[in-house]
């Protein structure tokens, strides 16, 4: 978590079985939240809502696999908060279900977005602005929320990794023009909130992540 007076609250959520990263971004001073992903457990995340005495105004979603998308219905049940989704993800997050099957997942089918996002989209979070950019590769649709020295980027760039490219939609050469164009030209210092494992910096995987210093070519 972090918690400064010039910077928006982010709490990290781990959960279910590919231990994807949902995440709440809160404005303390209005108690305004949004949920980035949810995941599989959607009681962890509407408890730690509820905990901190945030309303929830947008469900952003980076990407429409189903690990980052099972628990947006349940979520949007309890909240009522509009959904937020590119439209070249929408064939994914409309077959959410079969997703599921196909890794052995149970995943309810999710309600239609009511927002679509794109490239150059302003976003607010209480007195928090972040802005939208389309970052695909990992899927046609994935977008990266950018703002306050923070980058969530869903599974774009991992801490010494990348996204896969072998899930449909994915593309080797379109994600390497991603990182190229999106990710490494953000500050040194900005903070990497990924779908998955530890939080990372860009002048970290700059100089340490091997798919970006070219010792690990991405097929």
């Amino acid at each position: 978590m972090t918690d400064t007076e010039d910077a928006p609250v982010i709490v990290c959520l781990p959960n279910g079985q590919f231990q994807e990263n949902c995440y709440l971004i809160g404005d303390p001073d209005s108690n305004a939240a949004v949920i980035v992903d949810p995941g599989e457990d959607s009681d962890m995340f509407l408890d730690a809502i509820r905990q901190r005495g945030w309303h929830l105004e947008g469900i952003w979603l980076t990407h429409a696999h189903v690990d980052h998308v099972t628990g947006v219905a349940a979520v949007k049940e309890a909240t009522g908060a509009p959904i937020y989704l590119h439209p070249e993800d929408r064939q994914l997050y409309d077959h959410v279900a079969e997703q599921g099957a196909w890794l052995g997942l149970r995943a309810e089918p999710a309600p239609a977005p009511d927002h679509e996002l794109h490239d150059g989209d302003r976003l607010t979070v209480g007195r928090f602005e972040f802005l939208v950019r389309h970052t695909p590769g990992h899927s046609p649709g994935s977008v990266s929320f950018v703002g306050h020295g923070a980058v969530f980027g869903g599974d774009v760039l991992f801490r010494e990794s990348v996204g896969r490219v072998d899930l449909p939609g994915g593309d080797a050469a379109t994600l390497m023009a991603t990182l190229r164009d999106h990710f490494l030209t953000l500050p040194e210092n900005t903070v990497v909130h990924s779908g998955h494992g530890p939080l990372t910096t860009i002048g970290y995987e700059r100089d340490r992540n091997p798919f970006l210093t070219g010792a690990a070519p991405l097929a």
